[in-house]
């Protein structure tokens, strides 16, 4: 007969599930106070066993038998003791000698007192102590040395707890010396065979090889998290634990290795979603097997994530703070080099993965490191954050990176590097505020009612209306991935903040370093300030040109600014910008071919502003002076900006035809040219001429020659003298950055040219005069003599 199953079986692990938590809670302390219970009672027994022996062994009570012993020599010396010792019993009355037997045979008589008259057996009072029985017992002082004793289990009769000892076998002293012997003996042949110390070819390869293991071991563990990312998820684990290599050789390069490893892998097997804790309802619902997986491998990618963020970030802190580690495995000078990756793994994260938990951490994390006295990493963390202002399209990102800055900038008093507010200038809030208009003109297709397809169409053309609205609508929902209005709420806060931060600079730190950012930012997004603050900015722009305390260049974006505020919705203000004009045209003559070239750009821009799209509000006096004063410029320049200058020349008389007069030699009215004079309308550029650009004609450079040759012949876009559309067609900024010296080459590259080929090489004496030749031969074939020179001699020989 087959046995029967035991009917009482482990519960399934859907019935653990089942178990409420807590009911599992009770049921843990239960057990942990049963525990604790036990512990306590066995804790108390042992301090009464202790206290029993300790008591016992004061005592020091002489066995009444010997116990058993295996050697033979020791048991005859005690039996002829005990003979020796019995003699005196011969003179004792049988009477006593009775009662001593009679004592012997009780195993109390070890631990009675003595002293005491009463009888063995007598009941234990209530009120009588153990410790008060035992300190009544007489002590004695121990000559010899205390033996070491082994405690056995008691036994327990009336009278109490008697303790059960023995000693401890002594060893013998032989064995111990033949031990020390033998020791010294293996310390004399360690040190006879001293490890060999490697050299330091031998150690390189050494090195190279342990090298070469754990590169072995991180593509390994690599691969196979990249193959299957869900089955694999634990080699996480084993590959960030390598991050506390302790290996001296190879612990900075392994710890590097394996800090870009993770980052790669992070940035590939990372779901394109953010992943949520689940919540207790979430947990306790029953799943499918593919459903467990998955969330099993999204729990440890989170968790492996941010023990690497931490990773990092102590990296990071170990640098700034240079302590050294008790385990002293890397070296003070290998933290910057560590750091420094470990930063650039951050930059990588925050770019790929905005999207992933814990990405407002590496923001906290990048923003104090933009201000960092360490040039290398300050520009690698702007870079990123530029880079991510460049790729954000929904804006959420970006908004979380200038709340950093904002409030680390303020809390720094205004006093950080100008590149943290130049990152400003990458955001990409202006393309979508011009995608929002395009959208407001053109607005969305609207799809016919029932009731006006029942009265327009047919039963046939409603069916294939009703399938093409429905392809209209899919296909919308594919190209929008995020609502229109999400995008303009979250660039509006962000733009808030960047006008928040620009303003408190300009009200509190004018004198700052940051002012030229603050500026070129103004300019920037000046289109998208509110018009209520646009008289008020314009007063506070020519307030600090007026100063005196701004450089050329920061002038220069004082102006830009403000005709990019009139530009835009400052069209509707009635405000006359002469003051800027009259700046503008007063300074050009600051640039020059030395270190306030780089200002070229700049003007470029301005013109542009001032002139060319301001054309209905510019006359044409003002656009003579400025033509005359640029021709002018450009004889002192690089050729880049000669051609950047001419090219703004260019535009200017197609925008303004009737500045033509100046290619003409004759006056045109009263008045004599003022050149000197710093207002444009009344400086009379109408009674001049353009000879600058005959100069220009014969410039060395073939592109300015170009300009100056089409200029000269009234800039035509047709006929021998137009431009080649590639000069034509670029704007004045873009050929400034297309014929750059920056890189100190010629631009374009001057044609070598083949020297002729000489027919008679001179060599040695032909290129010395015939009399020198013979004076220096004569002296040379003079005997020399001993005879003191007399150099008056030979001056007057010479002479002669």
């Amino acid at each position: 007969m087959k046995a029967r199953r035991n009917k009482k079986q482990l519960p399934s692990f859907r019935k653990l599930l089942k178990t409420s938590k807590v009911k599992l809670e009770n049921k843990l302390k239960n057990k942990q106070f049963k525990q604790q219970s036990t512990l306590k009672k066995y804790r108390k027994e042992q301090r009464k066993l202790r206290q029993a022996v300790k008591d016992a062994v004061s005592k020091k009570p002489v066995p009444l038998e010997d116990p058993k012993d295996k050697r033979r020599g020791k048991r005859i010396e005690r039996k002829e003791e005990e003979e020796e010792e019995a003699l005196p019993l011969d003179m004792m009355d049988e009477d006593d000698l009775q009662l001593m037997k009679d004592l012997g045979q009780r195993a109390s008589f070890l631990t009675r007192d003595l002293s005491s008259s009463e009888p063995v057996h007598t009941k234990k009072r209530k009120h009588e102590r153990i410790i008060d029985k035992y300190e009544k017992m007489p002590r004695t002082l121990q000559a010899a040395p205390e033996k070491e004793l082994i405690h056995l289990l008691p036994i327990k009769d009336k009278s109490g707890i008697i303790p059960q000892t023995r000693e401890k076998p002594v060893i013998n002293s032989n064995k111990d010396e033949e031990d020390q012997e033998e020791e010294m003996e293996l310390e004399e042949e360690i040190t006879e065979d001293p490890i060999r110390e490697l050299t330091v070819e031998e150690h390189l390869i050494e090195r190279r090889k342990k090298l070469q293991e754990k590169k072995l071991h991180i593509a390994s563990l690599a691969s196979a998290i990249i193959s299957d990312p869900e089955s694999n998820i634990k080699k996480l684990k084993e590959l960030r634990s390598m991050l506390m290599e302790q290996d001296p050789d190879v612990a900075v390069t392994v710890r590097k290795l394996v800090i870009v490893s993770l980052m790669e892998l992070f940035k590939d097997i990372t779901p394109s979603y953010k992943i949520r804790p689940l919540t207790e309802a979430e947990k306790s619902t029953k799943m499918r097997k593919e459903t467990q997986k998955l969330r099993e491998f999204e729990e440890g990618l989170v968790s492996q994530y941010k023990f690497y963020l931490e990773n990092l970030e102590q990296m990071v802190k170990d640098w700034k703070q240079r302590k050294l580690k008790k385990s002293n495995v890397v070296s003070l000078k290998a933290y910057k080099g560590l750091a420094e990756v470990a930063v650039k793994s951050l930059c990588e994260l925050l770019v790929a993965l905005p999207h992933f938990n814990f990405h407002n951490n590496i923001i906290v994390l990048i923003v104090p490191l933009m201000n960092d006295i360490s040039k290398s990493i300050s520009e690698m963390c702007c870079e990123a954050v530029k880079k991510l202002f460049k790729q954000d399209k929904l804006g959420q990102a970006s908004l979380g990176v200038i709340k950093v800055i904002s409030g680390f900038v303020k809390g720094r008093n205004y006093e950080v590097r100008p590149e943290m507010l130049k990152t400003f200038l990458c955001l990409r809030i202006k393309e979508v505020e011009v995608k929002k208009d395009t959208e407001d003109i053109n607005k969305p297709k609207r799809f016919m009612t029932f009731k006006e397809k029942r009265k327009t169409l047919s039963r046939m053309q409603r069916k294939w209306k009703k399938a093409e609205e429905k392809l209209e609508r899919e296909l919308r929902e594919a190209e929008a991935s995020e609502s229109t209005e999400k995008k303009l709420k979250l660039h509006t806060e962000t733009l808030n903040i960047v006008f928040v931060t620009y303003f408190r600079i300009l009200k509190k730190a004018q004198r700052s370093p940051l002012l030229p950012a603050v500026l070129e930012g103004l300019a920037k997004f000046a289109h998208l300030i509110n018009v209520e603050f646009f008289d008020d900015l314009l007063v506070v722009l020519h307030t600090l040109i007026e100063s005196g305390d701004l450089s050329y260049q920061e002038s220069l974006h004082c102006v830009q600014t403000a005709f990019h505020i009139l530009s835009g919705q400052g069209d509707v203000l009635n405000i006359d910008p002469m003051k800027f004009y009259t700046h503008l045209y007063k300074t050009l003559f600051k640039l020059h071919a030395g270190a306030t070239n780089e200002g070229i750009e700049t003007v470029l821009q301005c013109l542009d502003v001032m002139l060319t799209k301001r054309r209905k509000q510019v006359s044409q006096q003002r656009a003579l002076a400025f033509i005359k004063r640029l021709c002018t410029l450009a004889l002192h320049v690089l050729p880049n900006s000669s051609i950047g200058i001419l090219a703004t020349t260019r535009i200017l008389m197609h925008t303004f035809p009737k500045t033509d007069l100046l290619l003409d030699s004759e006056s045109q009215g009263s008045g004599v040219f003022l050149p000197e004079l710093d207002e444009p309308e009344y400086c009379n550029a109408q009674n001049t001429a353009l000879w600058e650009l005959h100069a220009l004609r014969r410039h060395y450079h073939p592109v300015v020659q170009r300009f100056a040759s089409h200029l000269i012949a009234g800039a035509p876009s047709e006929g021998s003298e137009a431009l080649k559309p590639e000069l034509s067609r670029r704007s004045a900024a873009e050929l400034f950055e297309a014929y750059s010296m920056a890189a100190m080459t010629f631009n374009p590259p001057v044609e070598s040219s083949n020297p002729k080929m000489k027919s008679k090489v001179l060599q040695g004496d032909s290129f010395l005069n015939e009399d020198l030749n013979q004076l220096i031969n004569r002296h040379c074939n003079e005997v020399v003599t001993q005879s003191p020179l007399d150099f008056a001699k030979y001056l007057e020989t010479s002479l002669q």
